[in-house]
Formats: structure tokens, C-alpha cells, sequence
């Protein structure tokens, strides 16, 4: 039996971390070193190339020395042909050196070999002397202070940090600029013995240090330029520094601006996955809340657009579902309240009108007159309230068609109150106060609608009214229109009850409290009846009275 190992699935953060680390902190680092490299070799041929035109420099200086000194000495020669004395050329000699700063001596030997002697002493001296020939056969000989060289040869390059020594041919040093003497004796040990004249080499055993010798044959000098190593260190790590930086920087703007882009897509794409995960387990009002900004790509737009769409498409669908499904749970409800009420509310009435009419039927007994119009008036009584029942079950489809018969005229409320309460059915005896004046002003109503809403009403205030308590119907004008207000005894019902006692198959009481029969269908139908007739009504709740309603109509304005 083989198995099957499968990978880990990645998530997108963590592929594009894979993909950022192999396009572009490797390509970066290898780039940077590939950089540096060439930097460095840059910089060591620039320190190089810097060297040997310092030391060509140096190399002119004192051709210029050499040569003005030369000319000047030359001068100095020719003036003294005209003394005839020794003691008169002695004495224009000192002069001389007297009021020059150049000079340190000026004196006349008889021979080549007393200069080098003269020579060798100055260099031991810290001094340095030149040679011209007089026409006796004798020579000029002239001795400087090597400070004043020193001045001609460094101060151009007074802020240079390289080493540079003057070397006689053989190698000692005549002047020098940031003298070390730890490193000009390595300097020396490193000098090639054969040495190219009159063309700066490059010598010296580390590649980044570079040393360059000038070996000049007029004068017999070797001008030797060494680049220390604070120097090559601190030039070289300062460009290494600088790319290094630019490269962590423009590496960690790239991470950045793609981490960025990265944390916008993963959170958008998080919030597809909730919703999707919200609509499996039934939530089909979820939608998508995209983070919107530059970083967010048309696709994601696009998807979440139609993703929204389709779930509203579905919340459109379920919910439908849901109101018919609620619509058949009414109707099975309301084909149960129909059942109920017809097995009851008009067996009632039917068993009366049937028990008084076999009475009057009978043969065998003898019925008064008095016994007879009340059995023909109970009879009529019961009549008239399944008609009432019967026309409460045949208005409702008009109401929700909106097709409710009205004729409409003006009609005195008094009266009709006073009917619709001996219409009623007051099986419990409470005691309805009726406060309605005479003196009311009509309204604009359908008579029959109009009664039918008032015994709706005040049988709805007798069902549900406290035992021992009355109900009061009262009337009047508010803002232009006429009020009849019904209230009875009753707990104070909550706002949000209040709301929904208008919707169809809704009563006061709930499944496990219900102590009264009907169908939950009085105030549906007391609302449509009212809106029809152009007027409105209205539940309250107070603690005094836990149940009123007030029903607006136009009144008819007297002439």
C-alpha cells in the first residue's frame, strides 16, 4: 500500500514572501556585491591614478625649485665676475644671504668632491645645497633650509592625507609631507631595488594601499607617494557604506510598497473568504467591504461587485422564500383561527337562532305573545352578529386588495354608537360608559364600514377588559377632525407591541396566556375600514388605561 504525501497548501502572504525573496533580496544582495566589487576597484584605481599625479606634481615643484634656484644662482655668478677682490665677492655673498630668506649659506669651493662633502652635512642637517659652476674653475655653492623646499613642494597639498617623502638616490630623505616613521621605513623595505626613471610606478604588496615612486634623474631625487591605510579604509568602507544603504534602502522601499499592495489584497481577499464562509452557514445578508485605494486591483472590485450582487440576489430569493413561508404558516394559522371560530364563534349564534326557532315551532305547547318577540328578537340578535361575523371574513380580501366598496356621506356619530352597543355580544356584563355628546359634528364616512369599525372595537374593549371595569367611549374634535376614543382596563403594553397589533392574525394576548377566542383580525380589519374612509386610528398604552384607540374622521363643516 503506498501513501500519498501531499505538500502543505501555501497562503498568498506566505508565496509572496517566497516570490519577494527570490526576486529581490537575492537579485539585491548579489547586485550589491557585484556594486561593491566594482566600487572598490574603482576607488583603488582612483587612489592609485590620485597617487601617481601627486607624485608628478611633487615631481614638477621642484623642477620649479631647481630651475629657479638654478637661474637665480646663475644671476648670482655672473655678478660676481665684476668684484675683482675675494674679499669683495665674500662680502656680496653675505649680503646676499643676509637679506634672503632662501639662503642659508653661500659659499665658493674649489672642487666637486668638497660639494658632496658640503652636500652629505646638509642632508644630515635637515639642509640641502646646490651646485654652480664659476668661470675660474671654482663652483657657487648654495645651502638651503629644507623647510623652505618643504614649503615649495607640500603647500598645495596641505590637506592631503598622503604620506610623501623626498629621497636622495641614496634614499635619504631630504623633505617629507605627514612624516611616520614606523611607515616610511616599511615604505623604504618595499622600494624595488631597479627603479624607472623619470616615470611614476606603482609598487607595494597590498592593492588597496597603492604606493607610487618617482625616480628623477635632474636633480638625483625619488619622490615617493604613500597612501595610508586610514585613508584606502575610510574611502573604500565610505562608498561600501553608501551602497549598502542604497541598496537596504531601495530593498526595504520595494518590501515595503510591495508589503503594502500585499496587506490591502490579503485583507480584501480575507474578506471574500468571510463572506463566503457567511453564506455556507446562511448568512445571506453578509456582503463584501472592500478596503478601496490604488493597491486594489480591478479583479477584486469586479469580484466582490458580482459576489455582492449574487448574495443580494439570494437574500432576495430567501427572503421571498421566507415570507411565504411565513405567509403559509399565517394562512395554516389563520385556517386553524377559521376552523375555531367557525366550530364556535358561529355555532354560537347559529344554536341560539336554531333553539328559539324549534321553540317557536312547537305544536304541543302554548306560546304567549311576549315569549314570542323575545325569541324573534334573540333570533334577530344572533342573525345580525354572524351577518357581522360573516362580512369581517368576507372584507379582508378587499382590504388587502385595496378594493374595499365605500360610499361615503355624512353621518351623526351618536346614533351609530349607541347601535353598534346594542349590537354587541357582552356575555361578561361590563359596563360600557358611553360619553359621546350629541352636540359632535358629523363625519364623512360609509354608515355600514363606520358601524362595522365601531362594534369591532368595542367588542375588542370587551374582550380584553380587566373583570370589574368599564369601558368608556368618549368623542370629540382634535386639529379639524373628529376622535372617538375606546379604552378599557388592561396591563400596559409595551411600544413594540403596540406596533404589531395592526398586522394580521396579532393579538394582545400571546399562544400561552390566551384566554379569549377570535381570530386576531379585529384591528387588521378597523385599519383597512378606517383608511379606506379617508381617516386614522391609533393604539396607546397608559397606566391608567392599559388599552385606547382613537379613530380620526373628517367633519362635515356646517353652512
Amino acid at each position: 500500500m503506498s501513501i500519498t504525501i501531499r505538500a502543505p497548501r501555501l497562503k498568498i502572504v506566505e508565496q509572496i514572501a517566497i516570490v519577494l525573496f527570490f526576486a529581490i533580496v537575492i537579485p539585491m544582495t548579489i547586485s550589491g556585491f557585484i556594486i561593491n566589487n566594482i566600487n572598490q576597484q574603482s576607488v583603488r584605481a582612483q587612489l592609485k591614478v590620485t597617487a601617481e599625479l601627486i607624485a608628478n606634481m611633487v615631481s614638477d615643484e621642484v623642477d620649479v625649485f631647481e630651475t629657479t634656484a638654478s637661474n637665480e644662482l646663475k644671476q648670482i655668478v655672473m655678478t660676481l665676475d665684476y668684484f675683482p677682490s675675494v674679499p669683495a665677492k665674500k662680502a656680496y655673498l653675505n649680503n646676499i644671504r643676509k637679506h634672503s630668506e632662501i639662503y642659508k649659506e653661500l659659499l665658493v669651493v674649489d672642487s666637486v668632491e668638497e660639494f658632496n662633502k658640503i652636500y652629505d652635512a646638509a642632508i644630515d642637517n635637515q639642509e640641502t645645497a646646490m651646485l654652480t659652476p664659476l668661470k675660474n674653475g671654482k663652483y657657487l655653492v648654495a645651502i638651503f633650509d629644507i623647510q623652505v623646499l618643504k614649503d615649495q613642494l607640500f603647500t598645495p597639498l596641505e590637506d592631503d592625507k598622503r604620506q610623501i617623502y623626498v629621497l636622495t638616490y641614496d634614499k635619504k630623505l631630504l623633505t617629507s609631507h605627514n612624516y611616520n616613521d614606523k611607515i616610511f621605513k616599511q615604505t623604504l623595505a618595499q622600494l624595488p631595488q631597479k627603479m624607472v626613471d623619470n616615470e611614476a610606478q606603482v609598487f607595494g604588496k597590498v592593492k588597496n594601499q597603492p604606493f607610487v615612486y618617482l625616480k628623477k634623474d635632474n636633480p638625483n631625487i625619488i619622490i615617493v607617494v604613500n597612501t595610508p591605510r586610514d585613508m584606502t579604509k575610510m574611502t573604500i568602507e565610505y562608498g561600501r557604506t553608501k551602497i549598502i544603504l542604497s541598496v537596504l534602502i531601495a530593498s526595504l522601499t520595494v518590501l515595503f510598497i510591495v508589503g503594502l499592495y500585499t496587506s490591502y489584497l490579503y485583507i480584501n481577499i480575507r474578506q471574500l473568504f468571510k463572506a463566503i464562509i457567511a453564506i455556507s452557514k446562511g448568512n445571506y445578508r453578509r456582503r463584501i467591504r472592500l478596503l478601496t485605494n490604488v493597491f486594489t486591483p480591478y479583479e477584486i472590485i469586479f469580484l466582490s461587485f458580482e459576489f455582492n450582487r449574487m448574495v443580494k440576489q439570494i437574500n432576495k430569493s430567501y427572503s421571498k422564500l421566507k415570507k411565504t413561508n411565513k405567509e403559509l404558516k399565517e394562512l395554516n394559522e389563520f385556517r386553524s383561527n377559521m376552523i375555531d371560530t367557525v366550530s364556535h364563534e358561529l355555532r354560537t349564534p347559529l344554536t341560539s337562532i336554531l333553539g328559539y326557532t324549534s321553540r317557536l315551532l312547537r305544536q304541543d305547547i302554548e306560546i304567549d305573545k311576549e315569549t314570542q318577540q323575545k325569541s324573534l328578537k334573540v333570533i334577530k340578535k344572533q342573525s345580525e352578529r354572524l351577518k357581522r361575523m360573516i362580512e369581517d371574513l368576507l372584507v379582508i380580501p378587499d382590504i388587502e386588495d385595496s378594493r374595499i366598496n365605500i360610499i361615503m356621506d355624512s353621518i351623526s356619530v351618536p346614533p351609530v354608537i349607541e347601535d353598534a352597543i346594542l349590537l354587541i355580544k357582552n356575555a361578561s356584563n361590563k359596563t360600557i360608559v358611553n360619553q359621546v355628546s350629541g352636540a359632535l359634528p358629523s363625519i364623512y364616512a360609509d354608515r355600514d364600514r363606520f358601524e362595522q369599525v365601531i362594534i369591532n372595537l368595542i367588542e375588542n374593549a370587551v374582550k380584553y377588559a380587566d373583570e370589574d371595569s368599564d369601558i368608556i367611549i368618549s368623542a370629540g374634535e382634535e386639529n379639524g377632525k373628529v376622535f372617538i376614543e375606546i379604552k378599557n382596563k388592561y396591563p400596559l403594553i409595551s411600544r413594540e407591541k403596540l406596533k404589531t397589533l395592526f398586522d394580521k392574525f396579532t393579538r394582545i394576548d400571546d399562544k400561552t396566556t390566551r384566554t379569549t377566542r377570535g381570530t386576531g383580525l379585529g384591528l387588521f380589519i378597523v385599519k383597512g375600514l378606517v383608511e379606506a374612509m379617508g381617516g386614522e386610528v391609533r393604539l396607546y398604552s397608559t397606566e391608567e388605561y392599559g388599552f385606547t384607540v382613537k379613530v380620526f374622521f373628517d367633519k362635515v363643516e356646517q353652512e
